[in-house]
């Protein structure tokens, strides 16, 4: 359970990138209450549609053109009725340089990817990349080589869509059909030689500085004859914030 609390936790990052927000200059964000949009969305609307929909109810401009992102928080992991773990972490990106710290008292854990090459403070530990699963994705609709697709027609459902990246990681995205918003996603990708499925419900959004992040949300990982529950909560969050360079150094 200790190394599979590292496991799940790093693959957290990779799928979730907003929740609770701070403004440019670090100053604590007013939340804004939601009021939710609502859209027309047509019966024949074509997958690329579908995620402009939703890349618009989510902020748009705003949500696509976020600069910095750091985070801050923690994350209840279960994989039995009886056992819950508490970690804390810290991400922070820059464009595609990107930081990972999980201090815990059973294998803290640092990965650093610095725009050429990854390093991990364990060895032969790595996860997908961060900007290619996930909500992350949203911000890279429109750019080339991100596949904008129906799903397979084992899972399509109505509103739904596919972006797959350029090395073949995929997330499927399924829309709310009142306000456009995501309601939940699913990605499947491979972390060290596992097969890991993970899917997302958001409970809950909050309006930050016009851009609509998830405040509250479940997320469950299938592995090989193990189910994990993670409930994650974001204490502090920087979006355009400045990010020294010097960060994204070496993880050794």
């Amino acid at each position: 359970m200790k190394k599979m609390l590292i496991f799940v936790l790093t693959a957290i990052f990779a799928v979730n990138a907003f929740a609770q927000t701070k403004d440019k200059k670090g100053e604590k964000a007013t939340a804004k209450p939601i009021a939710t949009p609502t859209v027309t969305i047509k019966a024949d609307a074509t997958p690329a549609e579908l995620a402009q929909i939703a890349l618009k109810a989510h902020g748009g401009d705003k949500f696509k053109n976020m600069k910095t992102l750091v985070i801050r928080g923690t994350a209840d992991v279960s994989g039995s009725p009886t056992q819950t773990i508490r970690a804390t972490f810290i991400f922070v990106s820059s464009g595609e340089k990107y930081r990972i710290d999980i201090p815990n008292p059973f294998q803290p854990l640092k990965q650093v990817y610095d725009g050429e090459q990854t390093t991990s403070s364990i060895n032969g530990f790595y996860f997908p990349p961060l900007n290619r699963i996930g909500l992350a994705l949203l911000t890279k609709i429109g750019e080339k080589d991100f596949v904008i697709s129906a799903l397979t027609e084992k899972s399509q459902t109505k509103n739904s869509f596919r972006i797959t990246s350029p090395e073949g990681y995929y997330t499927d995205f399924y829309l709310n059909e009142k306000s456009g918003q995501i309601k939940s996603y699913k990605s499947s990708f491979d972390v060290n030689g596992r097969t890991v499925t993970t899917s997302v419900e958001i409970d809950k959004f909050r309006n930050v500085e016009n851009v609509i992040v998830p405040e509250q949300y479940s997320q469950r990982f299938e592995l090989t004859n193990l189910s994990i529950y993670v409930s994650f909560k974001a204490k502090e969050i920087l979006v355009n914030s400045p990010v020294a360079d010097d960060i994204f150094g070496t993880a050794n």
